[in-house]
């Protein structure tokens, strides 16, 4: 559904935020005490959505490869202005994504760890070195659209996740109705083209 996608959308700019993205990391506690500073906390993480890397090797004639991950999140001490080397993948469920999807994500994640690569931070970075770090730590998020199984497959699979809930503006509430309803009104049409001319009965 139109409300699902503008969700993960809401949901995705959100985090970007660093306030945003320590709360969500406050919902999951082992990785809310890797936050290097809770006094500074726009200068201990930085957040970087579908973020890029560049290997330091061709892959598929590529050096420059997007992430499956939605947002990656990246531990600076803020004293030292220099990386710690742990980092936090986020994976947020996408509208229409099963568990078998979701957790390929992560596999495929798990494939690029063993390349050497550097991430691609936005120019107000630029003064940190992008060397991949040590030490990674996924986490799943999922939302109110999310199945039941895909929460018990990464329970099974041992994968960290937490459920959010997105308020959802009434701005957005109005234009996800009217795409669905305009949805509706084009597939009612398509059926009516379908069914072909209607013959008069003689």
């Amino acid at each position: 559904m139109a409300s699902h996608q503008v969700q993960y959308e809401m949901l995705l700019a959100q985090y970007c935020n660093q306030l945003d993205a320590i709360a969500l990391l406050r919902e999951y506690r082992p990785y809310f005490e890797l936050i290097p500073s809770l006094r500074r906390p726009t200068e201990s993480i930085i957040s970087l959505p579908l973020p890029v890397v560049k290997l330091d090797r061709p892959r598929d004639g590529q050096l420059h490869h997007g992430l499956t991950c939605d947002l990656a999140l990246i531990f600076c001490d803020p004293e030292w202005r220099v990386k710690t080397g742990k980092e936090i993948v986020i994976f947020i469920h996408r509208p229409g994504e099963d568990f078998s999807d979701l957790l390929k994500r992560w596999r495929q994640f798990e494939v690029m760890l063993g390349y050497e690569f550097f991430w691609l931070f936005p120019q107000k970075y630029q003064h940190f070195f992008g060397e991949k770090g040590e030490n990674h730590y996924p986490l799943f998020v999922t939302l109110d659209y999310t199945p039941d199984r895909i929460r018990r497959g990464l329970v099974g699979a041992s994968l960290p996740f937490v459920s959010v809930q997105v308020k959802m503006p009434e701005e957005a509430l109005l234009e996800s109705a009217r795409t669905s309803l305009a949805t509706a009104r084009d597939a009612d049409l398509d059926e009516d083209d379908s069914a072909g001319p209607l013959e008069l009965a003689e």
